[in-house]
C-alpha cells in the first residue's frame, strides 16, 4: 500500500468516526422519528390489511349516502383519512396502537384509541353523526 493510499484510508476513517460521534439535534430527531415509525409499523400494517378499515370505509360510505354526503377516503402516511364536508376522521398508527383523530374545519376536536378487533360500524356511526344534516339558518 502506497503512502497516498494509506493517507486516504486514514482520512476516510477519521471522517467516519467524526460523523458517528456527532449527534446533533436534527439527527436525534430523525432517529427518534424513525424509532417511533418502526414501533408503529405492526399497527399500521394491521390497519391497512385487516378487516377493520374495510368495514369502516364501507359503513361511512353507506351512512354518507343516506345523508347525501360524499365521503372521501385516502391512505396518508400509513394512516387512513376519511373526509365528509368539513369533517375529518384520521386513523393513525402509533407505538401504543391506533388512534382516531376527529376534526372539523381543520380544528382538532378530540382523539380516542381504537381497538382494531372492535366494531368499525360503531366508529363510523359516531363520526357520521357529527356530519349529519344541519338545521337551516334563519
Amino acid at each position: 500500500m502506497s503512502y497516498l493510499d494509506n493517507l486516504e484510508s486514514n482520512l476516510k476513517s477519521m471522517e467516519d468516526r467524526e460523523e458517528r460521534s456527532y449527534r446533533g439535534p436534527d439527527q436525534r430527531a430523525r432517529l427518534d422519528a424513525a424509532k417511533a415509525k418502526a414501533a408503529a409499523a405492526p399497527y399500521a400494517e394491521q390497519l391497512r390489511r385487516g378487516p377493520f378499515a374495510a368495514e369502516l370505509m364501507n359503513e361511512a360510505v353507506r351512512i354518507g349516502f343516506g345523508l347525501r354526503t360524499k365521503v372521501y377516503i385516502s391512505w396518508v402516511d400509513g394512516g387512513l383519512r376519511l373526509d365528509a364536508r368539513e369533517f375529518r376522521l384520521e386513523l393513525k398508527a402509533t407505538p401504543e396502537g391506533v388512534v382516531a383523530r376527529f376534526s372539523e374545519g381543520g380544528t382538532f376536536l378530540r382523539e380516542q384509541k381504537i381497538n382494531l378487533g372492535g366494531n368499525a360500524k360503531k366508529l363510523a356511526e359516531e363520526w357520521m353523526s357529527t356530519v349529519g344534516p344541519r338545521p337551516a339558518a334563519g
